[in-house]
Parts: structure tokens; sequence; C-alpha cells
């Protein structure tokens, strides 16, 4: 008899939630998707979907066949090393962490743990996200599958090199803040507060979204349009 895998969330917030809600978009429910967080703040959301959520990692862990740790870069050691004792050869680890490579996720996690880095983007949200994923050295294609049978409604899954994945967050985990036409029409939200999900402070789509500014992209992108519209204006006068 099929049994459908158990998820698990470490970390409540943004892009934990697109890719929980990509994938309730397939064939998971939420009865079989749990969410671990310190604080309760982003955990209405996911209750709202169906699914459970605990303040307990290890609870998430223990309960789990694939283990998304969804936590910003500077916790990542922290929350593996408390649950590394939890962690079996069953069990399929998924970083989303930026700048978190394979080899310190697997030096900080039992020897065989099974080990896929991945970087999604919040469009996921609405199953137009772009997702690229990388295996360790102990995960094999059956489990690189088995992440690409759950994502596959999040939008685009592919598998590369790590040495991609880096610039993948620039290009498609930071660049939806350069420009997400869809999850504006289909998210009802002000384009400020997009911006604000997808930037975490001190991360790489803040430091894009910097370098846009020095660059006067605000100012050039409003230039060419009164420029069209005015020289509408003069074609419709001839």
């Amino acid at each position: 008899m099929y049994k459908p895998l158990r998820i698990g969330f470490i970390g409540a917030g943004n892009m934990a939630f697109g890719i929980a809600k990509g994938m309730l978009s397939g064939n998971v429910l939420p009865v079989n998707i749990k969410v671990s967080a310190p604080s309760s703040r982003n955990m209405k959301r996911f209750q709202e979907v169906g699914i459970s959520v605990t303040h307990s990692n290890a609870e998430v862990v223990c309960g789990s066949d694939v283990v998304f740790v969804a936590v910003k870069p500077h916790l990542v050691r922290l929350v593996l090393s408390e649950i590394s004792q939890y962690v079996t050869k069953k069990h399929i680890v998924v970083s989303v962490a930026a700048g978190v490579t394979l080899s310190v996720l697997e030096e900080l996690l039992p020897e065989n743990s099974i080990v896929i880095r991945l970087m999604p983007n919040l469009p996921c949200l609405v199953q137009e996200g772009a997702l690229l994923f990388t295996r360790g050295a102990n995960a094999k294609q059956e489990h690189g599958d088995v992440l690409r049978s759950l994502l596959h409604c999040c939008g685009l899954v592919e598998e590369g090199p790590e040495a991609w994945i880096d610039i993948h967050t620039g290009l498609s985990g930071s660049g939806v803040a350069f420009g997400a036409g869809r999850l504006l029409r289909d998210s009802g939200k002000h384009p400020a507060q997009l911006r604000s999900e997808v930037c975490t402070p001190g991360g790489t789509t803040i430091y894009g979204l910097h370098t846009l500014e020095q660059g006067g992209l605000r100012a050039s992108v409003m230039s060419a349009v009164e420029s069209a519209t005015e020289r509408a204006r003069e074609l419709g006068s001839k």
C-alpha cells in the first residue's frame, strides 16, 4: 500500500510558505506537512491551509521523511546542530539557505546523510517558480526524483551543479523582486509589500535592489514610459 511522504519544514518564513503552498496545489495533502518555528508570528497562514505547526524542530524531523531547512543562513549551523541527533539515513534533508554549501551541510549532519541544496523563489506561491537543486555526495538520482515529484507544481524544477546555485540565487531567487507580474496580479498585494517579503535584511535581494537604485533604474523606467507616451501623442497629432 502506498504511503504518502511526510514533509517537514524547519522555519515558517516566506520561502517555506511558498514551497508548501506550491506542494498543496499538487498531490500533497496538508495533513502530511508539519512546520516548526520558534515564534508563532508566521504560523497562522500555514494553519489556515490545514498545515499543522509546532515549536519543536525535533518533532518535525522525527515525524518527516523529507525535511526542508528553511531558516536564515546564519541560523543553519545552530539548527543542524540541534536536529543532527534525530536525522537518519532514511531522511532527505533539503536546505534552501542561500550561500550555505553542501560541504558545510554534510559536515554538520551525521555521516552518510542524504542532503540536497535547493534554491527556490517566491513565485512558487502561484505555481510559477524557478527551482534549481543539486545533490550531495550521498543523494542518489532517486532522491532527486522524490524532490522533483514534490516540487513539480511549484514551477520549473531543474538539477544542476552547485556552482550554478549562487547564480540562480541572484537571477531567479532575488530577481523576482526586479519584476514579478503574475505574482503581483494574483496575490493582490501592494508591490512594496511583495518586495519586502522577498528582501531578507542583509540578504542577496536587497543588495541587488540597491545596485539597481544606484544605477537609476527607476528613473530610467519612468523616463522611458514618459518618452514613449509623448512620442505616441506626437504621432497621434500628425
